[in-house]
């Protein structure tokens, strides 16, 4: 039993499963939005949602196998990162690779069976995560986090084009442009708590790189722009525009009044901690509205 716990706790750390759980999410917002305005019912697309959920995970789990592997040597400096298994040695770096492989390829090839879109945006959001963030931006510029927003924001898509295989309706661009754009002021926030680790291990965060006072600017504008991309789920429902530009403002409110008591780390704090509750009222009004409409034929 005792062995079992342990390989559990490994494979936990080594394919990220919170990340994974978190992110399994915003997909399953964009799969049950697009249920709702093409008009499915909930019987009519299970093998796709069941699909959706096993291919979104297992990519998502490669992804994070990847990041081990290649961060190994900075994740031994952070306080937060150095119990991981790829450090410690508790898993060798060829087997995390070789799970990461495999569990990519059947990521694919599960979502290959729902549309090929939604393949091919499972690949993508992976390679987003694993070349042009991991391996390039991430140690060398301070928009790094940029960069890697847009993998994180690829699972509502992947979850929409499980579905239907468009992606241009604007409800859905909204989705995606909020869900990248939440990604900034939640790591910024993360990077203020660990600005120690981050500079410790020389990774160039905005926080650490610029200051408190330039992420704080650019953390509200991309504030701003989130609750203006709200408009864009007004093509669908006024009533999910409306929610957005709520908890956007109420998010803008927060930064702006406790940037002023002068506490980095408690603007830092007040910050992350709002970010998920943003996140799971947002998605989680999303699901229920689009089960909702599906349900009720609303």
């Amino acid at each position: 039993m005792s062995n079992l716990k342990d390989l559990k706790l490994t494979l936990d750390k080594t394919l990220k499963v919170g990340i994974i759980k978190s992110n399994l999410i915003p997909m399953f917002a964009g799969l049950t939005l697009a249920m709702y305005t093409y008009d499915y019912k909930l019987t009519d697309k299970i093998p796709e949602t069941i699909l959706a959920i096993i291919g979104t995970a297992f990519i998502i789990g490669a992804a994070g196998a990847f990041n081990n592997v290649y961060d190994r040597d900075i994740d031994a400096i952070m306080e937060r990162t150095k119990v991981r298994p790829t450090v410690t040695g508790v898993i060798s770096i060829q087997a995390t690779i070789w799970i990461a492989i495999v569990l990519a390829i059947l990521g694919v090839i599960a979502l290959s069976f729902t549309t090929l879109l939604s393949a091919f945006l499972g690949f993508l959001g992976l390679f987003l995560y694993v070349v042009p963030y991991t391996m390039w931006t991430k140690r060398r510029t301070v928009y790094n986090t940029e960069v890697g927003s847009l993998s994180g924001a690829v699972p509502p898509l992947i979850g929409w084009a499980a579905i239907y295989p468009d992606i241009t309706h604007p409800a859905l661009l909204g989705l995606f442009v909020i869900a990248v754009l939440w990604q900034m002021p939640h790591f910024y926030a993360i990077a203020i708590r660990r600005h120690d680790d981050y500079k410790a291990a020389n990774v160039p965060m905005l926080p650490v790189a610029k200051g408190i006072k330039r992420t704080y600017l650019q953390t509200n504008i991309y504030l701003i722009v989130m609750m203006l991309a709200s408009f864009l789920l007004g093509s669908l429902s006024i009533g999910l525009m409306l929610v957005g530009l709520l908890l956007g403002g109420i998010w803008l409110i927060i930064s702006i009044v406790a940037f002023r008591q002068e506490d980095s780390k408690k603007w830092a704090k007040m910050l992350f901690i709002y970010s998920l509750i943003y996140m799971t009222i947002m998605f989680a009004t999303i699901i229920i509205y689009s089960l909702m409409g599906i349900i009720f034929n609303l």
